[in-house]
């Protein structure tokens, strides 16, 4: 960063994406690097970023980044902000920086089934800003439900959203099986993650497992049978457990396994149906 006055260091003006590598029987390979971009351009549209390279040229970045890394070395993070001294709300003469950084990062989320807790604060309402953006600055509402639920001894939690259904977890959208079929809540009001795209289509494509969109009242909690989470960083994780105003409900974790383990074969290349995914 240029300058500590810099306007997104202190309106939280920055989007990025988060994209994972797998060393592959190939060599490393990115898992959908187009799409992570497209939506990068996108969140950096909505605050008027003017990222100073094209896709291509950001995409070409990232594939040289990998080339020099150690194949265990797992996450890219490109980042784009205003980097020098503006203290106007309206950044409007700010200059735009672009960075990128890799480092080894392995599970996000517990390997083995973990327990999620509902939190206390709610998702952003769908009209506060464009949610479909990964904008920096919003994420302290996602931080505030870590801070809460790992205090408490839960590995995760859970969001509701201003109407009290359930949305998304503070990094990861959210699916639940009942009769061969997954639901999930509807995408306005959720971040549309590139992984929940993926595990809705795998699914359908793997398993002839249907998704339907659809709210989900955390009291319906206990008509599901499976519930997982997914996101680039914690891939499929399945859940043990929810917790809401003290109420545990388990799950089961069957269908969640395969879909976990499906998904897992097409990132580390094993699956040659899905290679265009790999960069």
């Amino acid at each position: 960063m240029d300058h500590n006055l810099s306007h997104s260091l202190h309106y939280g003006t920055w989007v990025f994406e988060g994209i994972r590598f797998y060393p592959t029987d190939n060599g490393p390979k990115i898992f959908r690097l187009k799409e992570h971009i497209d939506r990068l351009f996108y969140s950096a549209s909505v605050l008027e970023l003017e990222i100073p390279f094209t896709k291509k040229e950001i995409m070409q970045a990232h594939i040289d980044i990998v080339a020099k890394c150690w194949v265990e070395m797992w996450y890219l993070r490109p980042l784009v902000y205003y980097g020098t001294w503006k203290m106007w709300m309206n950044p409007d003469w700010a200059k735009v920086e672009t960075v990128i950084s890799a480092w080894n990062w392995g599970k996000y989320l517990a390997d083995k089934p973990i327990d999620v807790k509902i939190s206390k604060y709610k998702r952003m309402h769908p009209e506060t800003a464009d949610m479909n953006a990964k904008v920096s600055g919003w994420y302290y509402n996602n931080v505030l439900v870590s801070l809460e639920v790992k205090k408490e001894g839960f590995d995760e939690g859970l969001l509701l959203d201003y109407e009290g259904y359930i949305a998304e977890g503070p990094g990861e959208n959210i699916f639940f099986i009942k009769d061969w079929k997954l639901f999930t809540p509807k995408t306005w009001r959720i971040l549309p993650w590139i992984t929940r795209a993926t595990i809705i289509q795998i699914a359908k494509e793997k398993l002839n497992i249907d998704c339907e969109e659809i709210k989900i009242l955390p009291e319906n909690l206990a008509d599901f049978n499976e519930a997982f989470f997914v996101g680039t960083a914690a891939e499929v994780t399945p859940i043990w457990s929810i917790t809401y105003n003290w109420k545990k409900i388990v799950f089961k974790n069957t269908i969640s396994n395969k879909i976990k383990d499906i998904y897992l074969n097409i990132v580390w290349g094993k699956d040659e149906k899905y290679n265009e995914w790999l960069s």
